[in-house]
């Protein structure tokens, strides 16, 4: 049974996401952060992590970012999306009138901000995790406090659902990446995605230089996100492009960025589902 890390607690959109990617037989392994999840993979403390980078509703994930960077050895081997569909849950006998607050990750309640508006006598309230969240309310047993999350959390922890599918749009996905010590093998011609960080000059055109060879090989760019290096003013940049795999383009690009960029990470390729 492999383990697989993954931020927040049992219960999260993360455990609905590595059973996506590996299956119901894995044991899914809670961090408290995103950056715990990189360092046990990392470590070897986990078989592979589970990490959101993206958003419907949201967009980006600056933390999985900045975790995958601060652990140069991962690979990015696989990506999955899920449906995120986000209940209102508090303890039995609570109802919406009896709520005062409701609690989540900052992102599910930016992706659920119109029942907010609809609701103005119910604060939103920042916690960790949305399953997380869940745990607490009902720990708490306070008919005034409510969580946002998942059915499968409400389950979980014995909340009644007051309020269903409750984010802006019916359509809401997240997406997520399998990080692993070891690159994702591709048989050639698959159609492929890779994601690099690389840092450019600071310099008039410097980013236009990195992104040229990829244009003008028809490399469709998917992603550009930067990201601070921890330098005043100075970024990284992750870009994701699809391609077909093992390509010679691909290969003459990368040769060109090299060139222009300073330093730069292939984080992985692997194949487009």
């Amino acid at each position: 049974m492999a383990r697989i890390a993954f931020q927040g607690e049992l219960g999260a959109f993360s455990e609905e996401a590595i059973q996506r990617a590996f299956g119901a037989d894995e044991e899914p392994v809670p961090c408290r952060e995103n950056r715990d999840v990189a360092r046990l993979v990392a470590g070897g403390a986990a078989d592979a992590g589970v990490l959101p980078v993206e958003h419907t509703l949201a967009g980006s994930v600056p933390a999985s970012y900045d975790a995958i960077l601060a652990e140069p050895t991962l690979h990015v081997v696989r990506e999955v999306a899920i449906p995120i569909h986000h209940c209102v849950m508090a303890s039995a006998g609570a109802s919406l009138e009896t709520l005062r607050s409701v609690e989540s990750h900052p992102i599910a309640l930016a992706q659920c901000a119109a029942w907010f508006t609809r609701h103005p006598s119910i604060e939103a309230r920042a916690a960790y995790d949305t399953a997380g969240a869940a745990r607490e309310v009902a720990h708490a047993g306070d008919l005034s406090r409510g969580a946002l999350a998942s059915r499968v959390a409400a389950t979980r922890y014995g909340l009644a659902v007051l309020d269903a599918n409750v984010e802006d749009r019916g359509d809401n996905q997240t997406r997520f990446v399998v990080l692993e010590r070891a690159p994702a093998n591709i048989a050639p011609g698959r159609p492929a995605k890779t994601v690099l960080m690389l840092r450019v000059d600071n310099r008039p055109g410097a980013l236009v230089r990195v992104l040229t060879p990829l244009s003008t090989r028809a490399l469709n760019l998917t992603k550009l996100e930067s990201r601070p290096t921890g330098e005043p003013w100075t970024y990284h940049f992750v870009l994701e492009f699809e391609h077909v795999a093992q390509d010679p383009d691909v290969v003459a690009a990368l040769r060109e960025v090299k060139r222009e960029a300073p330093t730069v990470r292939v984080v992985g390729t692997y194949a487009r589902e």
